[in-house]
């Protein structure tokens, strides 16, 4: 990849590291003031390659170099030893640039739980509904739930199929609802994803936030730029080292350093730079500018289960795209429409139900569906050649916890990966009531004419027992990473930032992307990332203006 790299003399105000979803509205916002400087650092490139925007472009440029940072997961107990790709965006835009393009903001009382663990009534469902309005150009107008005119855009998906529109019949019949809307803060129910596209364009947070941004001369972008480490002048953060071309370069902060680098490499330069656990860092030769034992901990994923059946009487993409004519006709509808299959989210259909309706401790959903019209043995393989349909249900609060840290002092190094699936007997128990869920609604009175075939995992898993080898078998990671530099309250031994975001112990450093959640929300994770964004960009302007007040008098 061509590197994009220019040496930065002087101080800016505020340096952002990582483009992703979150460092592009933080640069947009914080740039609004004319008279702040703001330098935002991307390890990647541009986002100028055509399969980024075209929505099933996601197939290639998820384990792309060009796009992806290659991770891998150590290898998983709970999932038969096996190590899982771990796809993170490493482009403008980030994972917003290669993910599923779903509109998810999860439920009221992911929000309220995050406000009771930090004490801070701003993290609450009724305080974070506006912040998402704020941003959201919602394709049904403004309204209690939505916003419209905002950068955020956010349009019904431009297909459907029919074997969809079955599985959603059936799901109703086994007790589900059917749902126009999963964002209004209770996401019961079954019915199309929203996502995030423009007539039928990926729309990524660099398209949204960042170009806009990009034409004030007091922001500066840089990619292929990746940052090795944050330069402390005791506990105070002044900047940072960055790496381009195989040249280093150092860039100075006056206000803020801000990690926007996302759940694996923030916890990554923290430790990096000396802020962790003491220990660990110890044995490296790190010098500790503030122990941390929080810092890559608390690792929250969702793991998707993937179901898979053979159906008959009903056409799938499997057979479809079969045939030359078949791609012919794929490629014709989406060049003269936007439409049909290269228009596809990686998931259409979603639903949302509780893994055991009569466990009575289950008050809101547990699990969470992504339907897709076909079928394959694993991501990155060729489509089955018979027509088929997945599942894929997500437990979606696990208690599992997993870790991300360093190996070695070496920035270059890829950090290690552990998350811990399947490792409580709860997440076990979700799974387990997951897959049994999930058969129970292919036998619904719906699906029958189709005669569907249980393929992935096979009907030879019957027991409870079974069935967790099961999950571990056909388990893999949804692309949810959160929760490594945790947010909580003072005197909170696994809290790395607090309420504000802002690191503990040291000054002029702050963290705004997932890592920062306390616990995962009960939904795909993109757009609270972005509202986590919105929101530190106003404390961060709110800070400012303390400041210069307090200077002023």
């Amino acid at each position: 990849m061509k590197q994009n790299v220019q040496k930065v003399e002087g101080e800016f105000d505020y340096i952002i590291v990582g483009a992703g979803s979150a460092g592009c509205v933080l640069a947009n916002r914080l740039s609004e003031d004319p008279d702040v400087s703001v330098l935002l650092l991307e390890a990647g490139g541009k986002d100028d390659y055509h399969w980024i925007h075209i929505p099933v472009g996601y197939l290639y440029c998820i384990g792309n170099p060009r796009t992806d940072w290659l991770y891998k997961t150590q290898a998983e107990p709970g999932l038969d030893g096996r190590a899982l790709s771990y796809p993170r965006g490493r482009v403008l835009g980030g994972c917003s640039s290669i993910n599923g393009m779903i509109y998810m903001r999860g439920q009221r009382e992911d929000y309220d739980e995050w406000a009771r663990v930090t004490g801070d009534s701003g993290w609450s469902w009724d305080s974070v509904l506006p912040v998402f309005k704020r941003s959201e150009d919602h394709h049904g107008g403004a309204g209690v739930f939505h916003g419209a005119g905002g950068e955020w855009r956010v349009e019904k998906q431009r297909l459907k199929w029919e074997v969809l529109e079955i599985f959603s019949q059936a799901a109703q019949e086994t007790g589900l609802p059917a749902t126009d809307d999963f964002n209004r803060g209770d996401n019961t129910g079954v019915g199309y994803f929203d996502v995030n596209q423009k007539s039928g364009i990926r729309w990524n947070a660099s398209k949204a936030f960042l170009r806009p941004a990009m034409k004030r001369t007091n922001l500066t972008t840089i990619t292929g730029a990746q940052t090795q480490r944050i330069v402390f002048e005791g506990k105070r953060c002044v900047g940072v080292e960055y790496c381009g071309g195989g040249v280093e370069y150092v860039a100075k902060a006056k206000c803020e350093v801000i990690l926007s680098a996302g759940a694996v490499n923030s916890p990554q330069l923290l430790e990096l730079s000396g802020i962790g656990s003491g220990a660990r860092l110890q044995r490296m030769g790190i010098d500790v500018i503030k122990d941390l034992p929080g810092v890559g901990e608390n690792l929250q994923d969702h793991l998707q289960l993937r179901m898979a059946y053979k159906v008959q009487g009903v056409r799938t993409l499997n057979t479809l795209a079969a045939h030359w004519w078949g791609k012919l006709f794929i490629g014709a509808q989406y060049a003269l429409t936007r439409s049909g299959p290269m228009s596809m989210a990686p998931s259409q259909l979603g639903a949302f139900a509780k893994s055991n309706p009569n466990d009575v401790t289950i008050t809101r959903p547990d699990i969470e569906y992504h339907v897709q019209p076909l079928s394959l043995e694993r991501f990155g393989e060729p489509l089955h050649a018979f027509n088929a349909f997945t599942a894929s249900v997500c437990p979606l609060r696990p208690t599992s916890r997993g870790s991300v840290h360093i190996q070695s002092p070496d920035a270059h190094l890829a950090p290690l990966i552990a998350p811990n699936y399947l490792s409580t007997d709860r997440d076990r128990e979700v799974a387990v009531n997951a897959l049994k869920l999930t058969r129970r609604i292919a036998a619904a009175p719906a699906l029958r004419p189709y005669s569907p075939e249980e393929i992935l995992p096979g009907v030879s898993y019957q027991t409870d027992e079974e069935l967790v080898r099961a999950a571990g078998k056909v388990g893999t990671t949804i692309f949810h990473p959160v929760g490594t530099c945790r947010m909580g309250t003072e005197g909170d031994p696994g809290a790395v930032v607090d309420s504000r975001l802002r690191v503990m112990g040291v000054e002029g450093l702050r963290i705004v992307d997932a890592s920062v959640m306390p616990t995962i929300t009960s939904g795909n994770t993109n757009s609270p990332t972005l509202m986590i964004a919105e929101r530190a960009s106003e404390m961060i302007r709110a800070d400012r203006r303390n400041v210069v007040r307090a200077s002023s008098t």
